[in-house]
C-alpha cells in the first residue's frame, strides 16, 4: 500500500481508492476514520534538516524559565567546573534519549500519539497522547502567564500611568489585574496566531527566535561585564559548600534535574524529528542543540547572573528583571521583546503543538491539529494559570503528579519499540481498527502496557509527594522510566 502524507494544515494529496469500510473518499483505503485525518497522516516529504532541529531546540532551551534554570544550578554551593560537568552530562543523556525517541517517528513520518498505537494499541494510545496533552496545557498557560507578568513589569516602567490597573483589588477579573488581562490575552493571540498558519510558520518562527536570543543574551552579557568589572564576577553563584566525595551526589542531583527539566519535550519530540528529512540529520540537530547549545547558553547565563551582584548589589536570575534595570529604554524595550519572543518560541514548540496532535489523535474526524491546538489554548485559559502558579500546593500536587506518568511513558515506548517490535513497525497498521491488524490487541487496547505504567507511575507520583521520601524526588523521572521498561519487559514476555 503506497504512502499517503500531508502536512499540518496542507491540502490532502492521495492516490487511494475510496474507504470500502465508510465510503469517504479522503479515506486512503482499509484506513479507519476512528484513527486518521490529514495531518496525524505519515509525511510523504520530510524536508528538516540539521538546523532546523537545532533551531528548536535553541527555541526550546532559550526562554526566561532556561535561564533561571541554568542559573539556579550554579546556585547549588559547588564550583564553576563541577556544575558545567553536571550540566554537559545530564544535556548528554537528553541528547541520547532524544535520538531514542526520536527515530520511530523519523522513519515512519508519524507523530508522538500515532507511534504510541504500536506499543499501547490503536485505541490504547489515547492515554499516553492525553497525559502529554494535560501536561502541556497547564504548562502552556503558565508560560503564557509568565511571558504575560514580564510585558506588564517593562509597560509600567515607561507608562506608570497604568499601575492602577495592575491592582487585582481594584481592577480584577478571576485573580487577575485588568492589565494582567491584557498582557496575558496579547500573547495568548499572537502565539495563536504564529501556530493557526501551521508547521512551516513555526518552523520559520523558531528559526529566528532561537539565535534572535542568543544575539541579545551575548549583548546582555557583554554589557553587564562592562559594568561589573572582570575581575569582580564570582562564577560560584552559592557558595563553595561541598568538599571532596560529599559532592558527587549534589552533581549527580544536578544532573537529574537537567533531565527532568527536558522530560516533557523529549516525550513527544517524535512530533517534530517526524518532519527530519534522515534520521542523521536529526542527530546533528539534537548534538548542536543539546549539549553545544545548552553548554554555551548555561555559560553565557552565568556570566550575566553573577554580574547582577556587582552592578545592581543583589543576585538577579530572572533576565527580564536584569534587562529592566538597565538605564537605557532602548536596551530594555529590545531585551524585553526579544525575551518574549523567547517565551512565545518555547512554548509553541513544548506546550502548543504537543496538545495539538494529542486531541486530535482522540476524535480525528472531529478535532483537527489546528482544533486540537485551539482546544489546549482555550484550556489554558479556563484553568487561571496565575492562579495555579500562585498556590505551589496545587502546581505541586498537578504537575508532579502528571509529570510523573512522563518517565514510565518514555520506558514503556522505548522498551517496546527497541526490544519487543526490534525497530519494526507495520506503517498501514497504524491507521487501521482490523482485528487482524498487527496493533488492535484486545478491544484496541495493549493492556500489557497499560499494566506496566500505571504502578511504575504510582512508584514515580510516591517518591515526589510522600516528604520522607524528598530526596528521591529529583530521581522521578529516572524510577518512573526504568520501572516502566523493566514492568513492560517482564510483561511483554
Amino acid at each position: 500500500m503506497a504512502q499517503f502524507s500531508a502536512a499540518p494544515g496542507s491540502p490532502a494529496i492521495s492516490t487511494y481508492e475510496d474507504d470500502s469500510a465508510t465510503g469517504d473518499p479522503s479515506l486512503p483505503l482499509g484506513y479507519s476514520e476512528r484513527l486518521y485525518n490529514e495531518d496525524l497522516a505519515p509525511l510523504r516529504h520530510q524536508t528538516w534538516g540539521a538546523y532546523n532541529i537545532f533551531a528548536f531546540w535553541m527555541s526550546d532551551v532559550h526562554s526566561v524559565g532556561g535561564y533561571v534554570f541554568a542559573g539556579s544550578l550554579f546556585a547549588l554551593g559547588l564550583t564553576s567546573w563541577q556544575v558545567l560537568i553536571a550540566l554537559l552530562v545530564g544535556i548528554t543523556i537528553v541528547n541520547v534519549l532524544c535520538n531514542l525517541i526520536a527515530r520511530p517517528s523519523q522513519q515512519n513520518g508519524v507523530p508522538y500519539p500515532v507511534a504510541c498505537r504500536a506499543t499501547f494499541g490503536v485505541l490504547g494510545a489515547n492515554i499516553p497522547a492525553v497525559i502529554r496533552g494535560l501536561i502541556a496545557v497547564a504548562w502552556y498557560g503558565i508560560q503564557t502567564y509568565l511571558a504575560s507578568s514580564a510585558l506588564v513589569i517593562v509597560v509600567l516602567k515607561f507608562v506608570p500611568q497604568l499601575l492602577p490597573y495592575a491592582d487585582v483589588h481594584h481592577h480584577g477579573f478571576m485573580g487577575l489585574s485588568t492589565l494582567g488581562w491584557a498582557g496575558f490575552m496579547l500573547l495568548w493571540v499572537l502565539q495563536a496566531l504564529v501556530f493557526w498558519h501551521g508547521m512551516e510558520t513555526i518552523k520559520k518562527f523558531i528559526d529566528f527566535a532561537g539565535p534572535a536570543v542568543y544575539v541579545v543574551m551575548f549583548i546582555l552579557a557583554g554589557y553587564m561585564v562592562y559594568r561589573a568589572g572582570w575581575r569582580n564576577i564570582g562564577i560560584n553563584l552559592g557558595g563553595v559548600k561541598y568538599h571532596g566525595m560529599e559532592v558527587v551526589p549534589v552533581m549527580i542531583t544536578a544532573t537529574s534535574l537537567v533531565v527532568s527539566y527536558f522530560s516533557g519535550p523529549m516525550l513527544n519530540f517524535g512530533d517534530f524529528s517526524r518532519y527530519g528529512k534522515s534520521f542523521r540529520s536529526v542527530q546533528r540537530g539534537n548534538f548542536w542543540g543539546l549539549p553545544v547549545n545548552f553548554l554555551a547558553f548555561s555559560l553565557v547565563t552565568v556570566v550575566t547572573t553573577a554580574a547582577t551582584l556587582p552592578v545592581f548589589g543583589q543576585l538577579i536570575t530572572d533576565p527580564v528583571e536584569t534587562v529592566g534595570r538597565i538605564d537605557y529604554p532602548t536596551a530594555v524595550i529590545l531585551g524585553a521583546l526579544t525575551f518574549t519572543i523567547a517565551t512565545i518560541g518555547i512554548n509553541i514548540v513544548a506546550n502548543f503543538v504537543s496538545p495539538a496532535f494529542d486531541f486530535s489523535n482522540v476524535a480525528p474526524r472531529l478535532i483537527s491539529w489546528r482544533a486540537g491546538g485551539m482546544l489546549a489554548a482555550v484550556a489554558s485559559i479556563f484553568i487561571t494559570p496565575w492562579n495555579l502558579f500562585n498556590n505551589p500546593a496545587v502546581i505541586h500536587y498537578t504537575l508532579d503528579v502528571l509529570g510523573s506518568f512522563i518517565g514510565p511513558l518514555y520506558g514503556v515506548l522505548i522498551v517496546d519499540y527497541y526490544l519487543v517490535k526490534r525497530q519494526k513497525i507495520v506503517l498501514d497498521d497504524l491507521y487501521t481498527v482490523s482485528r487482524t491488524g498487527s496493533y488492535w490487541y484486545r478491544n484496541g487496547v495493549n493492556y500489557r502496557a497499560v499494566a506496566a505504567l500505571l504502578p511504575a507511575a504510582l512508584i514515580a507520583v510516591v517518591c515526589v509527594m510522600v516528604p520522607t521520601l524528598d530526596g528521591l524526588a529529583n530521581f522521578s523521572w529516572f524510577i518512573g522510566a526504568a520501572l516502566g521498561a523493566l514492568f513492560y519487559r517482564v510483561l511483554a514476555r
